[in-house]
């Protein structure tokens, strides 16, 4: 096995306890990234803001692996990327093709479905001297798929590019392919849960969901189960250090996501650890009519 592979192998030891894998896991998971016929992954690009990579690139930039070519490239054959990769226009597309036909791989779609105009507000590539949509790539490719991870609440559910008024009709990418998907719901999600659900699907495991399609190994709890501010004071203006802002408009109580105890930005900090509300990114209905409410008024 090639250094890049190991680094992965690293990578996910450092993060085994946050990913939930086991000792045997991290042996498992050695073993089918060894293989050179292992499973691909193509990942694809739609109605969104790429904050969902940057989020990925930004959790390995601290430590070993160092790149996102060391984890994503070398460690786990990214065989596409548009954000990523050297490759463009025709060489990129035939690298696509030749890693989607007659092999298995994993499909990982970020951004929003658009679906008027005959998808024709959002264009991924051409092919054959034809523009292809974003909408006509997700069929074809989620067709030939062995899964299908949603990364980011908007290929997930449509996030904020579905928000009102929704000119382009934007859809989820289950509701767009009638498939079932693996919602990595946020808005960006955690590095980590990117990684787990690869990792998962990588060692062939069963992955429990719930009724949104979430992992619920991860999504399982609200961030107010696992909040340090719980049961303490209630905050009646922003900025009171210490105290609970569910009054304020705090969807921290409806949002399923262990970002207390993960924290981002590599351990630092979490949206109400800096004085912020949860604004509930990880939600269906996220982003709502607006991230502040009277008191007592949630979306679930």
């Amino acid at each position: 096995m090639d250094t890049t592979r190991r680094d992965f192998i690293r990578y996910c030891g450092m993060s085994a306890a946050a990913l939930g894998l086991s000792a045997t896991d991290l042996l498992r998971l050695e073993e089918v990234l060894a293989n050179p016929k292992g499973p691909t992954v193509l990942w694809l690009q739609g109605a969104s803001c790429s904050g969902c990579s940057v989020s990925l690139l930004n959790r390995i930039s601290s430590q070993k692996p160092t790149t996102a070519a060391d984890l994503l490239i070398n460690s786990i054959n990214l065989a596409y990327h548009p954000t990523l990769m050297a490759a463009a226009d025709d060489s990129a597309v035939s690298a696509l093709d030749r890693a989607s036909e007659g092999r298995s791989y994993i499909l990982v779609l970020e951004g929003g479905v658009p679906t008027a105009f005959g998808g024709a507000t959002c264009f991924v590539y051409g092919a054959g001297g034809q523009d292809v949509t974003f909408a006509q790539a997700v069929q074809t490719l989620a067709a030939r798929a062995s899964r299908i991870v949603s990364v980011g609440t908007c290929a997930s559910w449509g996030g904020i590019p579905a928000a009102g008024p929704n000119v382009t009709t934007i859809q989820g990418v289950a509701a767009y392919t009638g498939k079932r998907t693996i919602n990595i719901a946020g808005c960006p999600p955690h590095p980590d849960w990117i990684v787990w659900a690869i990792a998962q699907l990588m060692l062939k495991k069963r992955i429990g969901v719930d009724a949104y399609g979430r992992p619920t190994a991860i999504f399982g709890r609200t961030v107010h189960d696992v909040c340090p501010l719980r049961e303490t004071e209630e905050a009646s203006s922003l900025g009171q250090a210490g105290r609970c802002l569910e009054e304020l408009g705090c969807r921290g109580p409806h949002t399923q996501a262990p970002c207390p105890n993960q924290l981002w930005n590599g351990g630092v900090s979490w949206c109400i650890g800096a004085g912020a509300l949860c604004i509930g990114c990880t939600q269906s209905t996220f982003p709502g009519a607006t991230a502040f409410y009277r008191a007592g008024e949630h979306d679930d």
